[in-house]
């Protein structure tokens, strides 16, 4: 019998392994990021199965990955930007609103016009959010938010004495979203990688070795199995 009755709203991944995914498939690199952009879709069409999942949040760039080749970097953006073109339709038939979390000013500008543009072009009539993390660390998260309440601190509309972990929360990139209930990391790797520091506190963590081009339904619902199974304490006992 499952020990958990929490719900599962919120499900965090990191999308990893597609470039040793190409590797063992005598590919280019930027075919294991082609075939890891497909899963996503593929992924967005699973999500039928679960209607109480209202919120993923998909680690798809980091603020680190600009240290990666200007080769392979400009090849993920424009896998992005053709991601973007091709599924607007896709995201409007399934009801999903598309949000991002990170520094948008630092993608490049054709990006930036597109996300703009199936952000706002899906931003009513939706049943689900899939947020992209691109351009995202959890350190500048928390820099750009430790800022936000100093400059409030600076111009008087906030003492320090009334800091509370809810300032902090209610200053980060998307206040509005309910924390993780499940955080599944694809490729074997088990570590978070700067991702959602804050948000992650209390969250489940769930890490395969399959890598994300390879990571189907059946892979996702073993997951979400798992997490029913867990016995979420929150600190309690």
């Amino acid at each position: 019998m499952a020990e958990n009755d929490s719900p599962l709203t919120h499900v965090a991944i990191i999308l990893d392994g597609n470039g040793r995914w190409a590797k063992e498939h005598n590919l280019e690199r930027v075919e294991g990021h082609l075939a890891g952009a497909k899963n996503v879709v593929n992924f967005v069409k699973w999500m039928q199965k679960y209607p109480e999942i209202k919120f993923v949040t998909l680690y798809a760039f980091s603020t680190e990955n600009w240290k990666r080749s200007k080769e392979e970097v400009d090849a993920l953006m424009s896998i992005l930007c053709d991601f973007l073109d091709s599924n607007l339709a896709l995201l409007k038939q399934e009801k999903i609103r598309l949000r991002m979390m990170g520094d948008i000013n630092g993608l490049p500008a054709s990006c930036q016009v597109r996300l703009q543009k199936v952000m706002e072009e899906t931003s009513s009539d939706f049943r689900r959010t899939f947020i992209l993390a691109l351009n995202y660390g959890s350190r500048q998260e928390i820099t750009f938010a430790a800022r936000k309440i100093a400059a409030q601190v600076q111009n008087g509309t906030l003492s320090p004495d009334d800091i509370t972990e809810q300032t902090i929360a209610s200053n980060l990139f998307l206040p509005d979203v309910p924390n993780p209930d499940l955080m599944i990391r694809t490729s074997g790797e088990q570590r978070i990688s700067n991702f959602l520091l804050w948000q992650l506190s209390y969250s489940e963590f769930y890490f395969t070795p399959v890598y994300w081009p390879d990571f189907d339904i059946s892979e996702f619902d073993k997951a979400v199995q798992t997490f029913y199974h867990r016995n979420r304490r929150f600190g309690g006992r």
